[in-house]
């Protein structure tokens, strides 16, 4: 029997996401059926649909999801009926190089379920997976190694934002940068990711740990996260960094909105021999500048950061312990809820540099 569902579908690039219904394949052999609880909006899923990040359309977006298994397709084992869930945008192969030399977050074949479609529009045209999940929706179908085990003690809710926000932002910090007490640390950059790459240094011991957003507005939001100070971007940046940091810049520089802007800012307000990790995901055309002197003298590390280096099947078990102690408050971030039908609002909530993260519920 087919299922059909209610999703938000984007036709076009820049075109906004309108609720259509939607025809579900039946789980194929290694697959399953998730009924979705709630879907964190991410600044990527807004990226993909303005083209910025390539994805076949139409599409149904949303890569950050969590919910309730419903059915299972031949051969599927770890999971079934009835097993609470967070989806895994990038379900690792186990038998790639990346995969066998302790890097599944760059797995070859981690991203192959978001160009097959997944299933039809009323007028019998293919929809596909956003990023392999299309969490826009009631319920969605993914491979079922995309699925993770939810961990008891979590809310089923914002459990949705293990799936992407919390293990980029705390993958970011502990796994990438391997950031370690005692040293400073500045976040640019304070959506979803950002505020969970914030509490993540709070966490690890970071002193200072310095907040950076373009809108003062996120000043009590990152204070209650456990920032301890707040600066605002812009000019005279890097000098007020060194003001908090012995003169001397920021241990770690974690730049979470994916500009070249931002990512020269983060280089700046670094320390000679420093560290600067990327984690926002940019465009393709926008490149970033840096003279041959300045690379050589500076010392500084700057690495990129896909999916916070994390392997999901590890570290949601490992971040949901940090939920569950209270070290990982992700209620917090959650600043607007909404139904299917808010995601447009949250798109331009997005835009405008507004709130943390947006939590659609399906309940």
């Amino acid at each position: 029997m087919s299922t059909t569902v209610n999703a938000a579908v984007v036709s076009g690039t820049g075109a906004p996401p309108r609720i259509e219904r939607v025809t579900l394949d039946e789980p194929g052999p290694g697959q399953v059926r998730v009924r979705l609880a709630a879907a964190g909006v991410c600044h990527s899923d807004l990226s993909l649909a303005d083209g910025v990040l390539p994805q076949t359309l139409p599409a149904v977006l949303g890569h950050e999801g969590a919910g309730t298994v419903e059915a299972v397709g031949p051969g599927v084992r770890g999971v079934r009926v009835g097993t609470p869930v967070v989806l895994n945008w990038t379900p690792p192969c186990r038998a790639c190089w990346f995969c066998e030399n302790g890097e599944p977050y760059l797995c070859e074949h981690g991203l192959d379920a978001a160009q097959r479609r997944y299933g039809v529009l009323s007028d019998g045209g293919a929809v596909y997976p956003g990023l392999g999940t299309a969490a826009f929706a009631e319920a969605t179908v993914v491979p079922a190694n995309g699925v993770v085990p939810m961990p008891e003690g979590v809310d089923a809710a914002t459990a949705a934002l293990l799936g992407c926000a919390v293990l980029t932002g705390w993958g970011a910090v502990t796994n990438t940068a391997g950031l370690a007490p005692g040293q400073s640390a500045a976040v640019i950059g304070l959506g979803g990711v950002g505020l969970a790459a914030l509490q993540a240094a709070a966490l690890a011991g970071a002193d200072p740990v310095i907040a950076v957003d373009a809108s003062p507005a996120k000043r009590d939001l990152a204070t209650a996260l456990g920032a301890t100070h707040f600066l605002e971007a812009g000019e005279g940046l890097a000098g007020e960094v060194r003001a908090l940091t012995g003169g001397r810049g920021a241990d770690h520089a974690f730049e979470v909105v994916g500009s070249s802007a931002t990512i020269r800012a983060a280089w700046d307000i670094s320390r000679r021999g420093g560290s600067v990790t990327v984690v926002g995901a940019g465009a393709l055309q926008d490149t970033v500048g840096f003279s041959a002197l300045e690379i050589f003298h500076q010392a500084r590390t700057l690495r990129g950061c896909f999916y916070g280096s994390c392997d999901p099947d590890r570290d949601v078990p490992r971040v949901a312990e940090h939920v569950r102690r209270g070290g990982l408050d992700l209620a917090t971030m959650i600043t607007d809820e909404v139904g299917l039908d808010g995601l447009p609002d949250a798109f331009q909530r997005m835009r405008a540099g507004k709130g943390g993260r947006t939590l659609i519920r399906f309940d």
